[in-house]
């Protein structure tokens, strides 16, 4: 297996007191001598200040536009589909999906605006459902990734470097996966949103009970993304990390990049070499075993059932990695993966410690989903953020909802990015185009997510031309002064 040849790597990786590596500090000598890594605190914000610039937008505007430029609202069609003769009407749909989202309920959004609470319900019965939520949040995701800009969030240089993590909300209706968490909901309860965010943009989502381990989910966000962004490196913090995920995304083709929070702890106990022990025992960083490679061989056909069970899709890819993570240790074919996970992980510590620029790029992607989990929370804050789903699919439908409000708000900054890039770089003014493309799409400060809508009134049509004229005459100066880069 091509795996067993690239972990030689781990046979000649020897870090020594040699002062190569700048960015890792050694303290002490000899048998004494003691390796860490210095960390520097991000200090990333969202909302970055050039937003301030902009004309304020309400949702209703920004969706029609978004409407506009990718026709999502085509995907909602009518339960009965061909049966029915009446169309949908976008406004209407508009304000579901807003009443939702911002986790106001129909019963309010109809107080508050031009629609009755009759025609509220009907529409969302007929026309709000996971596959066509799913299928615009995929159109208006896909069409991002169209953008000019979009490019320029690559982290590395042709690759797409994505991070999932889960965001506990509190349920106001305990449903059967509502769950305690004393540290976010204290004697209450709630629900966990899993969200895969790629380039900014989040492509899949998924709602787990707060209790359930986030790790679980990460092969099935990845592996069940249907839009046209695909990730090849993926990251997580701590939490996404179990026995199996690093061998699991090897197998497919996906490189797992966590974030640890004990790297040292890790290293010392996690490190396996193809030598003995004795081999490395002038190495300031060492392995603590041999790999078991007869075990492996032996389990080697048992491990592809597994995997082709992952990627037939055959039961809920959740469940497989659940079962593989929590079996017991005396299973041989369950050892042997462990094993396999071991080397691909081994050989992503090496690579971690020893490269301060992968070190970065793993802040840097699990800060942009950070930034959209601000985003998330700032859209369903009514009600103090606690949510109004009385059944296990509401939440489902709740949770598309507000992915579908911020795709909508990344598209349209997205947008405003790529118009006012192109007018750099046609003017020639390189070095603020560059600064340009540093400026994270998830900010809210110009966007009215709140008041009374006005649906059936004749809507205010965006002229980004107007907008984009209000910040293209920012010098470089002004820029480096308001940026804060993504």
């Amino acid at each position: 297996m091509r795996i067993f040849a690239e972990s030689q790597v781990l046979k000649r990786w020897n870090l020594q007191q040699t002062g190569e590596n700048k960015h890792i500090k050694i303290t002490g000598k000899g048998e004494k001598a003691h390796w860490s890594l210095p960390y520097k605190k991000a200090e990333e914000k969202v909302n970055n200040p050039i937003y301030e610039q902009l004309t304020q937008v309400g949702i209703t505007d920004l969706m029609q536009f978004v409407n506009n430029k990718t026709g999502f609202m085509g995907t909602f069609t009518h339960t009965l589909d061909r049966y029915v003769k009446s169309e949908a009407d976008d406004s209407v749909i508009s304000a579901c999906i807003i009443a939702l989202a911002t986790n106001l309920s129909l019963s309010i959004m109809s107080d508050i605006s031009d629609l009755n609470f009759n025609t509220l319900h009907t529409t969302l019965n007929n026309f709000l459902r996971i596959e066509t939520l799913r299928n615009a949040n995929d159109l208006i995701s896909n069409e991002t990734a169209l953008l000019p800009i979009f490019k320029h969030y690559n982290i590395e240089e042709d690759a797409v470097h994505s991070s999932s993590d889960g965001q506990k909300f509190e349920t106001q209706v305990h449903t059967i996966n509502s769950r305690y968490s004393s540290k976010y909901f204290g004697f209450r309860k709630g629900i966990t949103a899993c969200s895969l965010v790629a380039n900014h943009v989040p492509v899949n989502t998924k709602i787990i009970g707060a209790n359930e381990h986030e790790s679980h989910f990460v092969f099935d966000l990845l592996h069940n993304n249907t839009t046209d962004i695909e990730p090849e490196i993926h990251s997580t913090d701590t939490h996404g990390v179990n026995n199996v995920n690093f061998w699991t995304l090897y197998a497919f083709g996906y490189q797992f990049a966590p974030r640890y929070k004990d790297l040292k702890g890790r290293s010392d106990n996690g490190l396996i070499g193809f030598n003995s022990t004795s081999h490395y025992q002038d190495f300031l960083l060492k392995p603590n075993r041999k790999v078991k490679e007869s075990l492996v061989i032996t389990e080697w056909p048992n491990i592809q059932r597994i995997m082709a069970s992952l990627a037939l899709k055959e039961t809920t890819q959740s469940i497989i990695i659940r079962k593989l993570s929590s079996y017991e240790r005396k299973n041989r074919t369950k050892k042997a993966m462990w094993e396999l996970d071991s080397i691909v992980r081994s050989l992503y510590m090496l690579y971690f410690i020893d490269n301060i620029s992968v070190r970065r790029n793993v802040q840097r992607v699990l800060n942009r989903g950070e930034a959209y989990h601000q985003l998330r929370r700032a859209i369903s804050l009514a009600n103090f953020g606690r949510l109004k789903a009385r059944t296990e699919l509401e939440q489902q439908i709740w949770n598309e909802c507000a992915r579908l409000i911020a795709n909508c708000i990344i598209f349209y900054n997205a947008n405003l990015l790529s118009i006012l890039l192109s007018i750099k770089e046609r003017n020639g003014q390189h070095d603020e185009a560059d600064l340009i493309k540093r400026v994270s799409p998830v900010a809210w400060q110009h966007i009215n997510l709140r008041g009374r809508y006005q649906f059936k009134k004749q809507k205010h049509r965006l002229d980004l031309e107007k907008i984009i004229d209000s910040i293209s005459g920012l010098g470089i100066a002004e820029l480096k002064a308001n940026l804060l880069f993504n």
